[in-house]
C-alpha cells in the first residue's frame, strides 16, 4: 500500500517538481523523502485500524512543526505548496486505505 502510494503522489506532484530548482548537494539524507512518506502512512493506517484518529492529527501538528523551519527559511512559495500537496496526498491516500480496510477488510 505505502509503496504504491509512493509512486502515485510522486506521479501527481512531478509536474511542479521544484528538486532542481531547490535541491543542494548536501541538502537532505538520500530519499529520505520517501521513506518518510512510507512511514507517515504506515502510521496513519496503523491509527485508524485501531480507531486511534488522535494518533493522526498529532502525526500530522508533529511534521508540521518540523517543517515550519524549512519553509520559512526557504521563503519560496513553490516549494511550500509542492510540500503541501505531497503532504495532503499521503495523508488522504492513508485514511482511505485505512478507512476502506477498516470497513471491508475485517
Amino acid at each position: 500500500m505505502s509503496f504504491v502510494a509512493s509512486i502515485i503522489i510522486q506521479t501527481i506532484i512531478s509536474q511542479w517538481s521544484p528538486e532542481k530548482e531547490f535541491k543542494k548537494e548536501d541538502d537532505s539524507l538520500a530519499k529520505a523523502g520517501k521513506y518518510i512518506g512510507i512511514l507517515e502512512r504506515l502510521l496513519i493506517f496503523t491509527f485508524i485500524v485501531i480507531g486511534q484518529w488522535a494518533g493522526v492529527g498529532f502525526l500530522l501538528a508533529a511534521k508540521s512543526i518540523f517543517r515550519f523551519g524549512d519553509l520559512t527559511s526557504a521563503k519560496d512559495r513553490k516549494l511550500t505548496e509542492y510540500i503541501l500537496i505531497g503532504t495532503l496526498l499521503s495523508f488522504g491516500l492513508a485514511i482511505l486505505t485505512g478507512l476502506v480496510y477498516s470497513h471491508y477488510g475485517r
